[in-house]
């Protein structure tokens, strides 16, 4: 089976009740034999500024390294106005500048979300794809996780309880095992 894979996630929310923190929470529960997730907090990312990207700050050099030393990348995203929240994008600007020196290069990526709507962050996780195309990223296509209704399937607590969508995520991750393992042998 050869070494562990490490996965680092992350949530495209701050909020700390968040829909998509709870489906990363639950992710943690339900990484494969053979695989680790570590799980990186956006909170307290300045907005992006390139009169700071050859200086940036403690928190985005911390972020730049975990990416650097995951084999795969794990991003829970909400959709707000049918797209990427800011904070996401922000993270991950940072993580691709100055130019020449992104830390995104080659590293396969899975995405999933859970939304109070009936798409369940569908548009959302497409327009990250079209950013995974400039980033050199290998997002994997499936299987893709969409949580709609996130209010019926993740209670107050922040505990996912529908086993539909632990089931989805359990998919997700052994996938995306498998997807980075195969990239790594082509590499």
């Amino acid at each position: 089976m050869g070494k562990k894979v490490k996965i680092l996630g992350f949530a495209g929310s701050l909020r700390k009740g968040s829909y998509n923190r709870a489906l990363l929470k639950a992710a943690t529960q339900l990484v494969p034999e053979g695989a680790e997730l570590e799980v990186f907090e956006l909170d307290g990312f300045p907005g992006f500024s390139e009169d700071m990207e050859k200086e940036p700050p403690k928190k985005v050099k911390d972020f730049k390294a975990k990416i650097r030393a995951a084999d795969a990348i794990l991003i829970a995203t909400p959709e707000y106005n049918y797209s990427i929240p800011g904070v996401l994008k922000n993270a991950i600007d940072w993580a691709s500048r100055p130019y020449g020196d992104n830390a995104w290069e080659g590293k396969p990526v899975a995405m999933m979300g859970a939304s109070i709507g009936m798409l369940g962050t569908g548009r959302a996780q497409y327009h990250l794809r079209q950013c995974c195309v400039f980033l050199n990223m290998y997002p994997l296509n499936r299987p893709e996780v969409m949580v709609p209704y996130a209010q019926e399937h993740i209670d107050a607590s922040g505990k996912v309880t529908d086993q539909k969508a632990l089931d989805k995520v359990s998919e997700l991750l052994v996938a995306l095992v498998a997807w980075t393992r195969k990239l790594q042998a082509t590499a």
